[in-house]
């Protein structure tokens, strides 16, 4: 039995959400999101919460079962507060500046790096900080995962992009000969 799949999912007011076969829209204001359930669930919403049961008896049923609630609270929680993940820039000479829809880098290389993020997307970048946020827990990783590999930490001196909570561990250099 899945201990998630078993939770129900609390619709907060000013989010409208839809049940039509397999797909269950998501509504708040001009923003609609849709979860495609493949039909390997039922999807009931009752007393402002969305109940989710496995559609049979085997593996695969349950083991959606868990992972379409997991989805379904990620669009909510989306729609609610939003999703937000912070990079941190270090090395000399590595900046990072925000150009209308393009985030421009210069990390090193001969040329800057021009990386267009996606429109449902902002960034912000304060001194050596980049701040991705967005309403989908997925692209916004996605993104934040495409910036760090511009460029990632490198241990011995930790220079790169990296998660602002990721640590790095840190290798010895060379020693000199005694």
């Amino acid at each position: 039995m899945s201990r998630i799949g078993k939770q129900p999912v609390v619709i907060p007011s000013g989010i409208e959400v839809k049940v039509d076969g397999p797909v269950i829209s998501f509504k708040k204001g001009n923003v609609e999101k849709l979860l495609d359930t493949k039909d390997f669930v039922n999807v009931k919403v009752e007393n402002n919460e969305i109940i989710f049961s496995p559609k049979g008896d085997d593996r695969q049923s349950r083991a959606f079962w868990g992972t379409f609630r997991s989805l379904a609270n990620n669009i909510v929680i989306g729609l609610t507060q939003g999703y937000e993940k912070k990079l941190e820039i270090n090395g000399v000479g590595y900046r990072a500046a925000v150009k209308g829809n393009v985030l421009e880098l210069q990390l090193g290389f001969s040329h800057p790096i021009n990386y267009e993020f996606p429109k449902d997307i902002s960034i912000a970048v304060e001194k050596n900080v980049i701040t991705v946020k967005g309403d989908d827990k997925q692209v916004v990783g996605q993104v934040a995962a495409e910036i760090r590999a511009f460029r990632p930490p490198e241990p011995y001196k930790g220079k790169g992009v990296k998660y602002a909570d990721e640590v790095i561990v840190r290798k010895a250099g060379k020693t000199a000969a005694k």
